[in-house]
């Protein structure tokens, strides 16, 4: 079980890779854990971007249900079946700390607990081949991973109720008209959109970038003159930085 989640750098992209393919990538407790410790390190190793992607023909069909089944109903196992409802919550805490830009490619199904966690992404590109779900409800269930905030605030609460009560198939074009995915192409490309995307990321201002996510994060629930103080501190620190003076005296030089 040792490398069920995947980690690698270069240079300032970090790749973190579900590796699972025989289990159709399915999440247990060792599944998310290894997820929470591979977004620290990546963080820690200050990659500026992360490619979250998986091994195999799904992404991931979310929670091992059978897995799932004996942790509720085994009170032996109800410690691990909290530990592993905590974890979820803590990989989204991971996710949404991390100060780079994580861009998630998805392919096959993206069921449940596995579209979840994706909530956290910044940017998702999605393989034609995709199908997404939120089953939940109807196995009897519930959402995780801030999904009842997320969800809505990226697709609408309307579309977000949608798909959590009917817990309806949808494919990647409809995904992508909701505003649930950025982009979508064919899978055999799915890998070089990746990479385009995270070196288009990597030719703005880094700590511009970081600013950026940190602000679109905290600015959710500040009022406005909360929002325009970070604003004004934020455009101080990127200009004033050794990289803010060289890239605006660059063009400045140009014009």
């Amino acid at each position: 079980m040792e490398n069920v989640v995947l980690y690698e750098k270069k240079g300032d992209i970090g790749k973190i890779i579900l590796n699972k393919p025989e289990q159709r990538n399915s999440l247990d407790l060792i599944t998310v854990q290894k997820l929470i410790k591979s977004f620290k390190q990546s963080a820690k190793n200050n990659d500026v971007c992360v490619i979250f992607t998986a091994e195999g023909k799904h992404f991931t069909v979310g929670d091992d249900l059978k897995y799932t089944y004996e942790l509720l109903n085994d009170i032996e196992k109800l410690p691990e079946a909290m530990e592993f409802i905590g974890c979820f919550q803590e990989l989204t805490r991971a996710m949404l700390a991390h100060p780079g830009v994580i861009i998630a490619g998805l392919h096959g199904w993206v069921i449940g607990g596995g579209l979840e966690m994706l909530l956290c992404c910044d940017l998702r590109i999605a393989a034609t081949d995709t199908r997404i779900m939120l089953p939940e409800l109807g196995v009897g269930l519930f959402f995780s991973n801030g999904s009842t905030k997320l969800l809505q605030l990226i697709i609408g609460q309307g579309r977000a109720k949608e798909l959590m009560f009917l817990g309806k198939e949808i494919n990647a074009e409809q995904a992508l008209n909701i505003g649930l995915v950025s982009e979508i192409c064919k899978a055999e490309g799915l890998n070089r959109i990746l990479k385009r995307t995270a070196n288009s990321i990597l030719q703005n201002s880094h700590l511009a970038v970081r600013i950026a996510k940190k602000l679109l994060n905290e600015n959710l629930d500040k009022d406005m003159a909360g929002v325009l103080d970070s604003e004004m501190l934020a455009i101080m620190e990127t200009g004033q930085s050794e990289e803010g003076k060289r890239r605006i005296g660059k063009f400045v030089k140009k014009e």
